[in-house]
């Protein structure tokens, strides 16, 4: 749903024997079909709806299964898998890509069936299957998605019924754990139960699926209001819908929330589907949504509070997107540690301000507002890339513990598990 249209691309006219007359350019496939000199074409089959291809100066169009592909002859000659370029045991390159010429052509070209066959001036032989190169192709993976996700308000989610994995289960059994993330990898949220209401079983389950990111916070965290730490989040205050350490670099991947003890009144967390939201300003106002992915800003963390001394900044644009499909994979959205915006030129912040105010109007809308009682045995795993959190205001004595943990390695149990992460 994020992808971009695909560029279209003219076709030219060839010539035939010396032949000015036009016709089709595409050179269909055939095992006997061999390219000797760039400008002229050699027909020797009969044509081929399935696949076509055509030499230019500095680059091969191949048409295969439905798409329609440029490739650079050094990209040809420097993704080449043959055993002398390309180490299929450590999946890492050999070959040398600062030795390849950068006015390299095929001296052949031979397209079967399933396989395109270049050889190069000095004899090598590339083999690619058709098949990997439409994968591979970056016409190919504009049509693909890089992260299937489902995206949700509040109706749609509770409609979906996401089951939530026990505690046992998520620990002792692939299955379980296997189910855990790939409601993470959809949903962006994902719930554990039955855990033990403590410290020590919450950074077990953490884990389970990858490595603690210490940070500035430590390492496994205990959150009350006592305002220890110089942030609004340890008062008893309502916080508004954000993602956390925008201020870092590259913010926290996965946030752990374990509510380990809560008497009194209040305190419901709030879940916004930022990829959701996002979706709906791309659809009515693409121009602003184009502008949240394209201006960076400053998010910072200033803090004096005992001895806790920290001034951190973190730089980037609100919606951060793949160029090649326009496809969403972090929101930093955060208002209170937004810094000052000297980073825009005053001729671009009015429409920065106008584009933001079209993203916060998506993201308070009431039908976005997932809120969810934590209680204790009940940990919640949320993708800080993706999910605003929040919390309406509390009484009484509220105590969560909690982690970072490094996107990363998450996404490496996912893909070990054979899921698309």
């Amino acid at each position: 749903m994020w992808c971009r249209s695909l560029a279209c691309l003219f076709k030219v006219p060839c010539q035939l024997s010396g032949s000015t007359r036009h016709r089709s350019p595409w050179l269909p496939c055939d095992r006997r079909t061999v390219l000797a000199a760039a400008a002229r074409w050699h027909h020797t089959a009969p044509e081929s709806l399935k696949c076509a291809w055509q030499l230019h100066g500095d680059h091969l169009e191949l048409r295969y299964a439905n798409t329609l592909m440029r490739f650079d002859f050094v990209w040809l000659r420097d993704h080449c898998r043959s055993a002398s370029c390309y180490n299929a045991k450590t999946n890492q390159r050999s070959l040398d890509t600062a030795s390849v010429d950068l006015g390299i052509k095929p001296k052949a070209v031979r397209v079967d069936e399933t396989t395109l066959f270049l050889t190069w001036p000095d004899g090598h032989v590339t083999r690619y299957g058709l098949e990997w190169l439409v994968k591979n192709s970056y016409e190919g993976q504009k049509q693909q998605v890089m992260h299937p996700r489902i995206l949700w308000n509040a109706e749609i989610y509770r409609q979906a019924q996401v089951p939530s994995v026990d505690c046992r289960s998520f620990l002792e059994t692939d299955e379980g754990l296997k189910e855990f993330l790939q409601n993470f990898l959809l949903y962006g949220i994902a719930f554990v139960e039955n855990v033990t209401p403590t410290k020590e079983d919450t950074e077990i389950l953490a884990e389970r699926i990858s490595l603690i990111r210490e940070t500035i916070y430590g390492r496994m965290w205990y959150f009350t209001s006592d305002f220890s730490r110089g942030d609004t989040a340890y008062t008893k205050l309502a916080l508004d819908r954000h993602t956390d350490t925008t201020y870092f670099q590259e913010p926290c991947g996965i946030q752990v929330f374990h509510c380990l003890k809560h008497e009194g009144t209040g305190g419901r967390t709030l879940l916004v589907d930022g990829f959701y939201a996002a979706e709906q300003v791309l659809r009515q106002a693409p121009d602003q949504f184009e502008l949240l992915s394209k201006v960076p800003l400053k998010h910072e963390y200033v803090e004096n509070v005992g001895d806790c001394h920290n001034h951190m900044i973190g730089v980037g644009p609100v919606l951060n997107v793949y160029p090649w499909n326009n496809e969403l994979y972090l929101i930093r959205y955060n208002n209170y540690d937004r810094a000052v915006i000297n980073t825009v030129p005053y001729d671009v912040v009015h429409r920065w301000y106008a584009a933001h105010r079209t993203l916060t109007t998506e993201l308070r809308r009431p039908e976005n507002e997932l809120w969810v009682k934590l209680k204790p045995g009940k940990a919640l795993f949320i993708d800080n890339w993706r999910v605003l959190h929040g919390r309406e205001a509390f009484t009484g004595y509220r105590q969560l513990c909690g982690c970072y943990l490094t996107r990363d390695d998450v996404l490496n149990t996912a893909r070990l598990l054979g899921l698309q992460a």
